[in-house]
């Protein structure tokens, strides 16, 4: 039975957090070959700090980084997957919710992720790295949760909603959070500071909502 104290799903999402420290720091002091898991490594001259992969950016300074560190990849790829599962997420309510403030809340938040998926994207395409990977989303916003919000009926939508996207936008602070504390590239880390704060405040509204 759950501690009353914890959130649904909270032991899930610190273990994800604490998995994606561990992987951002083992990306970064990995000295495996290129193409390693988690090694992310050029062994160039010019490919810049330990642990870096240049990218092939180009544009103003400061837009994209012109080097992804090694704790960089894992950050966006698993950013690329939970962001995917925050579109599906939003589609399966789409014309269903009945509270007009959680329409505009939640056509703001796939407008926000939709952006920061094409982002993440093209700072790995640019790297040499895949666009798509896996990611544990046991505890929030699983195969189940996803069925439960398609089967909801039309009284319960926008409860099922605020529900799964609650604990999902709180994971995702949580890996934001977990990679700002190991670092990496500054417009990535300038990213990852975004996705924190924009999923804290939207997680405080969808709570807020369901004590209406």
């Amino acid at each position: 039975m759950p501690h009353p104290t914890r959130r649904p799903g909270e032991r899930p999402v610190r273990r994800l957090g604490a998995l994606l420290v561990a992987s951002l720091l083992a990306g970064a002091c990995s000295g495996g070959p290129t193409g390693a898991p988690g090694a992310g490594v050029a062994h160039t001259a010019s490919s810049g700090p330990p642990g870096a992969v240049r990218t092939a950016s180009s544009g103003p300074p400061g837009a994209a980084p012109t080097v992804l560190l090694g704790v960089d990849v894992p950050f966006l790829t698993a950013l690329v997957a939970h962001n995917q599962r925050t579109l599906e997420i939003v589609h399966l309510s789409e014309g269903r919710l009945v509270d007009p403030e959680l329409r505009t809340l939640a056509a703001a938040v796939a407008a926000t992720e939709a952006d920061e998926l094409r982002t993440a994207r093209t700072w790995l395409r640019a790297a040499g790295r895949p666009t798509s990977g896996g990611h544990d989303h046991h505890g929030h916003a699983d195969a189940a949760d996803l069925a439960r919000l398609r089967e909801a009926a039309p009284a319960d939508v926008d409860r099922v909603l605020r529900t799964v996207l609650v604990e999902h936008q709180r994971a995702a602070a949580d890996l934001a959070r977990a990679h700002r504390a190991v670092g990496g590239s500054a417009p990535v880390r300038a990213l990852a500071d975004r996705v924190a704060r924009s999923r804290t405040a939207q997680a405080e509204l969808l709570a807020a909502g369901a004590v209406r």
